[in-house]
């Protein structure tokens, strides 16, 4: 159940009744006082992610903003902190946190259409207008027979 039912449960439990409302959202009421009940830790699980991304954010500004997920998570270890690197992606996603990205690499050769290519210098045999095999078939066992092969 979203926190926006049980929002709505709250806002209106003293005009409407709790029992009332829950019959009519068709959810249980055990559902409701335990979201009542884990409010608190709630509330300190929250707090918990904040600091988190107070310092997610602190090391993020001190390298520059070059440090991505990886980096801030080897860091966040390094100060001791028992974190999921998950959880750092996940909360700098969250909180617009962006590390620096490898820059696409520059092309410095521009090929001219006009000129003519190079001579082959090596001579290899090859040729690619001719095929090679038939057509992707090998030699099977009835192939193999029909030319003397085998029993």
């Amino acid at each position: 159940m979203k926190a926006a039912a049980w929002d709505f449960i709250s806002a209106h439990a003293e005009t409407f009744g709790i029992k009332r409302i829950c019959r009519a959202l068709e959810v249980s009421r055990s559902g409701y006082y335990r979201w009542i009940a884990g409010a608190e830790a709630r509330a300190a699980r929250q707090a918990d992610e904040d600091a988190l991304v107070e310092e997610i954010r602190e090391i993020h500004t001190e390298h520059g903003g070059n440090y991505g997920a990886l980096r801030v998570h080897a860091e966040l270890r390094g100060f001791g902190h028992t974190v999921n690197r998950k959880r750092v992606a996940r909360l700098m996603r969250k909180h617009h946190i962006v590390g620096r990205h490898l820059r696409k690499k520059k092309r410095t050769t521009i090929p001219d259409r006009l000129a003519p290519p190079a001579p082959d210098l090596v001579r290899h045999p090859m040729s690619f207008g001719v095929k090679r095999h038939g057509g992707g078939r090998g030699a099977t066992r009835r192939s193999l027979r029909r030319r003397g092969f085998g029993s």
